[in-house]
């Protein structure tokens, strides 16, 4: 027992990687830890929605484990090892509030083994935080090149990273004055330059996605009522609400304590504001895991009422999370009534999928979560053709369209179609079609932008059409056609004129009336594929007028 008693926060944090190995070894993977796994068979600077850190570790691991425990396993050795590091940053240790409050957080207990770009993000802010200390207790060039790093490291894990640096430097305008403050800025715009410059090559697809193809058309009220929830439930389930609440109250007695509070405090009413423009996933708080930690220990040290509080809640909690682990890592028989998840029968359908296509490359439609999962399931190459009815991902970037050119492929839709004959089975309540197509085209990687404003008067449009930087050659017969949506509504299609303007630029006007209310609407451009009415998106939204 005094083995025990004295080598307390050891055996925790053993215990805690332990369980959660276990844990990333029995459960299927989530559908974006299957898209993450395809980014880590095309490593790169950049990728479409975030930057390379999740690729990086999932290569790693998956080079050792060929499965959803190799997916995982760098993942999980960060989890443990960012809670090793919030330990050291508390200023008064106590070791069993620390547990406690850890033991209260199902996010980090369940989260800890998904790998996604949250993950390397926590340990990352870790990290910064750690190396901000050692900065401000001693200004030095050794320790601002290593807060240049750590906030590089941060910003390749996930882009709200920068919310922490800003939120720091908020929170100690001093560093302003302070030419090592400069130096260590300088070191990590450097180290961060590859990235920036895949995505200049690329014409940033991660800004226009994430600033704007993911707002609303228009504010729901549930957008910030459910980004309140999620966030107490992130923080919790149980006690989420004391957590977040001492933090808030609690006074700093130092800059580094101040940039914890900021950030908190930063993270937490930046993302509230967001939901004014559309919908906040929980997740996106995931650095401010790190100071809700640090403060909330600091604050109830001294409330002995609050810590036998929350201490005796801590294994309602801990069963909650028991049962939870066991629904996640077995399809229980007795449960077989319930609505199967994302992390469930994804090797049932994938090899139901591969009994029809046999050999064949499979093209899902609209979705990159799929095709993943059934490349992982069945160690058989699979393509997402994204059309104007869905959204761009990766799968617009990756060199594996190209290669089905002209074979024969089997297509797969995930809803009921005419044209998909083959009913291959039923998957979470949906019908899954297939066909087979003897001759596959489509151009996903084309990227096309207006040079223009896109305007329609007297119901004719015309505008310039030109290929973005680092975008695939059109087909030989150019034929685009104009999408235009409504706020989140499709509205109509158009088939468009091509004439050239040069070999990368083209005048293209409408071949039918375009009889539109007048108003604003948005636009985006596609090119056909071997699929009938289901053409490939190939731009991003723009704004239409019709006058």
């Amino acid at each position: 027992m005094n083995f025990i008693k004295k080598n307390i926060i050891p055996l925790f944090f053993l215990a805690w990687l332990i369980v959660n190995l276990v844990q990333a070894g029995t459960t299927e993977l989530f559908d974006d830890e299957a898209y993450y796994w395809i980014y880590s068979r095309f490593l790169d600077w950049g990728y479409y929605d975030h930057p390379p850190m999740i690729a990086l570790l999932i290569r790693s691991g998956y080079y050792l484990f060929q499965n959803e425990f190799g997916v995982r396993l760098f993942v999980v050795l960060l989890s443990t090892a960012s809670l090793v590091i919030i330990y050291d940053l508390l200023p008064q240790k106590n070791k069993k509030l620390f547990i406690a409050i850890t033991c209260s957080m199902a996010i980090l207990q369940i989260g800890g083994i998904i790998a996604v770009p949250d993950i390397p993000l926590i340990f990352f802010t870790a990290l910064f935080f750690w190396l901000y200390r050692l900065f401000l207790q001693k200004l030095s060039l050794s320790n601002a090149l290593l807060l240049g790093l750590g906030m590089t490291l941060m910003l390749y894990s996930k882009y709200h990273g920068i919310l922490i640096i800003l939120f720091t430097l908020a929170s100690n305008l001093k560093l302003l004055k302070q030419p090592l403050a400069y130096v260590a800025a300088f070191f990590g715009i450097v180290l961060f330059i590859p990235h920036l410059q895949w995505q200049y090559v690329h014409h940033f697809p991660s800004v226009q996605y994430n600033l704007f193809e993911r707002n609303s058309s228009g504010y729901k009220f549930s957008f910030t009522t459910d980004y309140l929830a999620g966030q107490l439930l992130l923080a919790g389930p149980l006690m989420g609400w004391l957590l977040i609440w001492q933090s808030f109250r609690y006074k700093t007695m130092d800059a580094f304590e101040k940039a914890l509070k900021f950030s908190l405090m930063g993270i937490y009413l930046f993302f509230l504001l967001a939901t004014l423009k559309g919908r906040v996933e929980a997740n996106w708080t995931a650095p401010a895991i790190v100071p809700l930690i640090i403060l909330s220990s600091q604050a109830l040290q001294r409330k002995e009422k609050w810590k036998i509080f929350l201490w005796r809640w801590m294994p309602v909690t801990l069963l909650l999370v028991f049962a939870l682990r066991i629904y996640m890592a077995a399809d229980i028989k007795p449960f077989t009534w319930m609505p199967k998840d994302e992390f469930h029968q994804n090797k049932i359908w994938a090899a139901a999928i591969k009994g029809k296509a046999g050999d064949l490359p499979v093209v899902f439609l609209d979705s990159y979560q799929k095709p993943s999962k059934y490349w992982f399931y069945t160690g058989q190459k699979s393509f997402s053709l994204n059309t104007p009815l869905y959204r761009r991902n990766n799968f617009n970037f990756w060199p594996l369209e190209d290669s089905l050119r002209g074979k024969q492929v089997y297509a797969v839709i995930f809803q009921d179609s005419a044209y998909f004959p083959d009913i291959i089975s039923r998957h979470d309540e949906k019908i899954i079609r297939g066909k087979k197509i003897d001759s596959f085209y489509s151009y996903s990687r084309v990227n096309l932008i207006p040079e223009n404003n896109l305007i329609v008067s007297g119901h004719t449009f015309q505008a310039h059409l030109k290929l973005a930087s680092g975008s695939a050659p059109v087909p030989d017969s150019f034929i685009p056609y104009l999408f235009i949506y409504r706020g989140d509504s499709f509205v109509a299609s158009y088939k468009l004129t091509a004439l050239p303007a040069s070999s990368d630029q083209w005048e293209i006007t409408s071949e039918e009336a375009l009889n539109l209310i007048p108003g604003n609407y948005m636009a985006r451009f596609a090119i056909p594929s071997a699929i009938p009415n289901l053409p490939s998106l190939n731009s991003t939204f723009y704004k239409l007028t019709v006058k």
